[in-house]
């Protein structure tokens, strides 16, 4: 049977289905006949609508290296969402009890948010000490994070600099220091812009150059024509020091990247950040009242050109 397709998760990438040649829309970078075309998941292409989470829900599963955040679950006792899990495991249980979802994970559900919301009833059920390495079907509940989260309630991560809280109080026994020392060895320095009334913007020192990525929830059209607004306004920029890189879709949504000077201390984007948010903000404003003229399409096609599709 064909890969079913809903309002919530809709064809992209020109209607895979029709053409199971094509990469999956899940972003696998299989073809679709050997991904999600082989089986019978709908593919729901913005998993996390609806959440006021959702911008960093996107950060911590595709670019926050290490963090943790409480989970704001409607009932039950308190769940540590986490950017990666040792292992790459969907949910771990510690010994005392705590309970931890790892977004970074291995599945071949079109679903990201089911995929969570049965991890998390499977770690409720789980005997201390236990881990789950995959979700798979036969562990699916029929519910989504929408149905177990506060919709209104922001998450919090905890950007960290290493994977220490892997083993929290515990003398790791040789071959898990190594695995640890492995993970560290790889982390790319990380950090929140924090800038007031900002979600979803972090800062990211890749080794050669520095970025700020910004998760946005507003609609593609949307923010793709306020951008190109700003562009024909010189309004592009952070502030100096940096540079529109250009843009990737990630879960639905649009993540902006600036290059920024790697001199500079991540805090110092918090302002430039916010002032940047101000003009967003106005220029997402005016386009009901002003839609784009001639140049400023020309603009926001120059920008189209420098997008890309992750998952």
């Amino acid at each position: 049977m064909g890969k079913k397709t809903r309002n919530r998760a809709t064809r992209s990438e020109g209607s895979a289905a029709d053409n199971p040649r094509r990469p999956c829309p899940c972003g696998s970078g299989k073809r679709y006949k050997v991904c999600h075309g082989a089986g019978d998941d709908v593919i729901v292409i913005r998993p996390f609508e609806g959440l006021a989470a959702e911008p960093d829900l996107v950060a911590m599963r595709e670019f926050l290296p290490s963090a943790t955040a409480p989970l704001p679950v409607r009932s039950g006792g308190p769940v540590t969402l986490a950017s990666v899990l040792p292992g790459a495991s969907a949910a771990i249980v510690r010994d005392n009890g705590d309970i931890l979802l790892g977004m970074q994970v291995q599945t071949r559900s079109g679903d990201l948010s089911a995929d969570l919301a049965a991890a998390l009833a499977w770690a409720r059920s789980a005997v201390p000490g236990s881990s789950l390495p995959v979700v798979g079907p036969d562990r699916r509940t029929g519910e989504r994070l929408q149905d177990v989260l506060e919709p209104q309630a922001p998450l919090e991560p905890t950007v960290h600099a290493d994977f220490a809280w892997w083993l929290p109080g515990e003398s790791p026994d040789p071959e898990a220091q190594a695995m640890l020392e492995r993970a560290n060895s790889v982390i790319m320095p990380t950090e929140a812009v924090g800038a007031p009334g900002v979600r979803g913007a972090y800062w990211v020192d890749t080794g050669s150059k520095a970025h700020v990525r910004w998760v946005r929830t507003e609609s593609e059209n949307d923010l793709m024509g306020a951008l190109a607004r700003l562009s024909g306004q010189g309004g592009l920029e952070l502030g100096e020091g940096s540079r529109y890189a250009g843009s990737f879709r990630a879960h639905g949504l649009l993540v902006p990247v600036w290059d920024v000077d790697r001199e500079m201390h991540s805090s110092e984007w918090a302002g430039p950040t916010a002032e940047f948010a101000k003009r967003l903000d106005e220029a997402l404003a005016g386009l009901a009242d002003k839609p784009l003229d001639d140049a400023e399409h020309r603009a926001r096609e120059v920008l189209a050109g420098k997008q890309i599709t992750l998952r």
